[in-house]
């Protein structure tokens, strides 16, 4: 399922409040509020448009709780991982759900780099400053109670391979799963 998808199920009918943390070009935002969502889309660049706020999570001012919160590969950009989540949690209403799409870059193992010709050391100095699987695994269940957790295909966005395939390898354990879905509601 893809990620517009999988957030749509776990959304309230319209017009429920959703956060959009590292919107990027705005995609999903756009999407969500063409469905009649009230949408707040949050980038330092984010595009411009009534929904859209250049500024960081950390520093956005919003009065009004959401419904639902969205991070879709920006939580382990932020430069505090703490302060970011707490302030997730005191934007949710109190019924709030975060949805999160992210990657351990630090799961990719030695087998699986040499079998798609990635230069472990690159990746490892282009990913370097950022929050790894286990920091930010930690910081969403010490905050939030898990409704959901799947791991995902990632590397399909990267190198010659079909997300079913990558799939495939990940359930058959010949490959780590790099990607990640977390639901959880605030504790």
């Amino acid at each position: 399922m893809d990620f517009t998808e999988f957030v749509l199920s776990q959304l309230p009918a319209p017009p429920g409040r959703v956060l959009e943390v590292g919107c990027g070009r705005g995609e999903l935002a756009l999407a969500l509020d063409a469905r009649g969502y009230e949408v707040v889309a949050v980038d330092p660049e984010a595009p411009e448009g009534p929904i859209f706020r250049r500024t960081t999570i950390e520093e956005l001012d919003d009065p009004r709780p959401f419904d639902r919160a969205v991070a879709s590969f920006s939580l382990h950009h932020v430069s505090d991982l703490d302060r970011a989540l707490d302030k997730l949690v005191g934007l949710l209403a109190t019924d709030g759900l975060v949805i999160v799409d992210e990657f351990g870059w630090d799961l990719l193992d030695k087998m699986t780099a040499a079998r798609y010709n990635l230069d472990r050391r690159e990746w490892e100095a282009e990913h370097a400053d950022l929050h790894g699987f286990q920091h930010l695994r930690d910081g969403l269940e010490r905050r939030f109670s898990e409704h959901h957790f799947s791991w995902e295909p990632y590397l399909s966005r990267h190198v010659a391979l079909d997300e079913d395939e990558e799939r495939r390898l990940i359930q058959a354990g010949e490959i780590p799963a790099l990607a990640f879905r977390f639901v959880g509601s605030p504790r």
